[in-house]
């Protein structure tokens, strides 16, 4: 699990209730069925409404896209293109034929068989580029439900309060009720800005951030594989994917690196 996550959530709703009970309030004051009704099962609606069935579906896979995650070191996996450079040049192509079954990654799976089978590199170009396109597309889309919950539960939350005054507003003859009564009804604004800001917004960026580090990934499994496949030394193939590398992730790679025997082959 991605606890930076979860913090996350838990940092944002904890600071603003501590910060209202400093202020004197009570934590039972926040709880309001009726505003979360408002501003939850509204947004909800909202959001069924605007997205297709086929996406909705897919919104348990992209929570556990946000929180659940695993992150790979791209520090090894230039390792292990490596390891497949000097293999392929030591034994030639078809001796990655027996590293498939191993490999976890179907986008490194995929292109360790096209090498196998022959396929000519511009075509092997046009897959990798053509699938990591797809995928950003499916992930995004996906991720997009909560950018749109995130724009909705504000405006809900308006709802929610200008509903609540105009029930207030019917009982003026109660002016002792009027402030217990306004607060309450601000509740469901707190509700909308709130959830928007903490959780919804927070998620969706959160989804492009892990997406944004596994389409580097992809890129950099795709460039390593068409090195193997032009028969590249792995110095060269070393330099080539470092580029992809930010500074952190370099000083980190020179200095934990151990040159494998015979790697420069």
């Amino acid at each position: 699990m991605d606890f930076t996550t979860v913090l996350g959530i838990l940092i944002g709703i904890i600071s603003l209730i501590l910060g209202f009970v400093l202020e004197g309030g009570t934590i039972g004051s926040l709880i309001q069925f009726t505003a979360a009704i408002i501003v939850f099962g509204g947004t909800i609606g909202a959001v069924v409404l605007s997205t297709p069935f086929n996406k909705l579906k897919k919104v348990p896979f992209i929570l556990k896209y946000a929180f659940l995650k695993k992150k790979v070191d791209p520090n090894d996996t230039i390792e292990q293109l490596i390891t497949l450079s000097n293999t392929s040049r030591r034994e030639g192509l078809l001796a990655l034929e027996g590293v498939i079954q191993e490999e976890d990654s179907e986008f490194l799976k995929e292109g360790i068989q096209m090498i196998i089978d022959g396929a000519e590199a511009d075509m092997i170009q046009d897959i990798f580029s053509r699938k990591v396109e797809k995928y950003e597309e499916k992930i995004l889309s996906i991720g997009k439900i909560f950018e749109a919950a995130g724009g909705f539960a504000p405006t809900m939350g308006i709802i929610g309060t200008v509903m609540g005054l105009v029930h207030i507003l019917g009982q003026l003859d109660s002016p002792e009720t009027l402030g217990p009564s306004i607060a309450v009804a601000f509740i469901a604004t707190l509700y909308g800005v709130s959830s928007a800001n903490v959780l919804y917004l927070p998620i969706y960026n959160k989804i492009k951030a892990n997406l944004e580090e596994e389409v580097l990934l992809m890129e950099l499994q795709a460039e390593g594989l068409l090195s193997i496949q032009y028969g590249e030394n792995s110095t060269i193939l070393r330099s080539k994917l470092i580029a992809f590398l930010d500074d952190n992730d370099v000083k980190k790679m020179e200095s934990n690196r151990e040159m494998p025997e015979g790697e420069n082959e």
